[in-house]
């Protein structure tokens, strides 16, 4: 008997990562500048790890409040007043196992069997692959990459919109292109999800990762009280704090009660001594993101100059977050690249093949890093394309 066969369809047909394919190809050779991963180099600091461990060794090891404990929600309303001039009571802030579960409940709210919903390609994978293991049908509305850089026409998403559609997914800044939509894009994507009566999922994790200005366009900056929206984010990627699977949803109050029904019956609240952890990072990690920012910014641009130089690269600087996905001349084939990336030129990239429409002929690299490191990468990857 093959027991696969006997599993609900859509967890039998949930798709392999094809990141995880080159990271376990390349993560025991030696030498390798692993840049394939989306995230930093630096551990996370000592007064968040502190925090956390003083909230463990005081003996919060036990179950809490399901919507995140009173003081790290009133953290995130603070958060938000000082970032995104955006007055939210604390009933607008639910604390999750991670960026990922946020998704997760997001689609779980809007979504299901029958019901389709449109996210922008290039994408990162697992929105895509959540709806499909939730039963929806994800329906991909593909980017272009122009000498500008990576762009989409919003009428492609009224052409994507059937009877069957009820919700938007839009990150930006993107994963994996750096696309960041300026305010009259986001006014323009609010205007059909309104015409339509579609949520809208926003995924604004990296709005900080931003090369323009103090921080990118936000659905914050244009909507109205009421609106369609539920913000996904994570503590992953400004506080480097990936490993903790910490994350947060930002919804009308009057949807509270069903978020915290959904996360009662997936992970029931997230642990309270990591909570501890969360709540430093917010009250006092700004000066750790406009670091990571600088670094970042900077790399970005040693990176974009050094692979430019070779005339065989199809490249644009990203506007925003900390990734660069890019072209090499005479190849089509990036997952077959990757991997010979890794063992020629022992570099590790993300293969564009794992962002589904329109990737498959670039590669994506993670440039929040050292700069040595990122200058050392760009170094081996730019006589690699000399030498193809």
């Amino acid at each position: 008997m093959n027991l696969v066969q006997q599993l609900r369809h859509e967890a039998a047909v949930a798709p392999e990562s094809g990141i995880v394919a080159v990271m376990n190809h390349g993560r025991r050779q030696e030498g390798v500048i692993p840049l394939w991963a989306g995230e930093g180099d630096l551990p996370t600091p000592d007064f968040i790890r502190d925090a956390a461990s003083t909230g463990l060794a005081n003996g919060e090891t036990f179950y809490t409040w399901q919507a995140g404990i009173p003081e790290l929600r009133q953290s995130l309303a603070a958060y938000y007043k000082r970032h995104f001039n955006a007055d939210l009571p604390v009933e607008h802030f639910y604390i999750t196992g991670s960026g990922m579960q946020s998704i997760q409940l997001a689609i779980q709210a809007t979504a299901g069997a029958g019901d389709e919903v449109i996210y922008l390609s290039p994408a990162w994978p697992n929105f895509a692959a959540a709806a499909g293991i939730a039963g929806a049908t994800p329906v991909a509305v593909t980017q272009d990459f122009t000498g500008n850089g990576w762009g989409f026409d919003p009428q492609k998403i009224r052409d994507a919109i059937t009877p069957r559609t009820r919700a938007l997914f839009i990150n930006t800044p993107s994963n994996p292109s750096g696309w960041t939509a300026d305010i009259n894009t986001l006014k323009e994507i609010l205007s059909i999800a309104r015409q339509h009566g579609l949520w809208i999922v926003a995924d604004e994790i990296y709005a900080h990762f931003y090369y323009g200005a103090r921080r990118a366009p936000s659905f914050l900056d244009i909507m109205d009280p009421d609106e369609r929206i539920i913000f996904v984010n994570s503590f992953s990627k400004n506080w480097a704090m990936t490993g903790w699977r910490v994350g947060w949803m930002v919804v009308h109050p009057s949807l509270g009660k069903t978020i915290e029904n959904l996360i009662q019956y997936s992970t029931s609240g997230v642990a309270q001594f990591m909570q501890r952890g969360a709540v430093v990072a917010l009250d006092q990690g700004d000066d750790f993101i406009r670091m990571q920012v600088e670094r970042a910014h900077k790399a970005r641009d040693i990176l974009c100059a050094k692979l430019a130089a070779t005339g065989r690269v199809r490249l644009s600087p990203p506007a925003g977050a900390f990734y660069l996905l890019f072209g090499i001349d005479g190849i089509s084939d990036s997952y077959r690249a990757a991997f010979d990336i890794v063992d020629e030129a022992k570099v590790g990239l993300a293969p564009g093949t794992a962002f589904g429409d329109g990737g498959a002929a670039f590669l994506r690299l993670c440039f929040a890093r050292r700069i040595d490191q990122v200058e050392e990468a760009a170094d081996r990857l730019a006589d690699w394309i000399r030498k193809r």
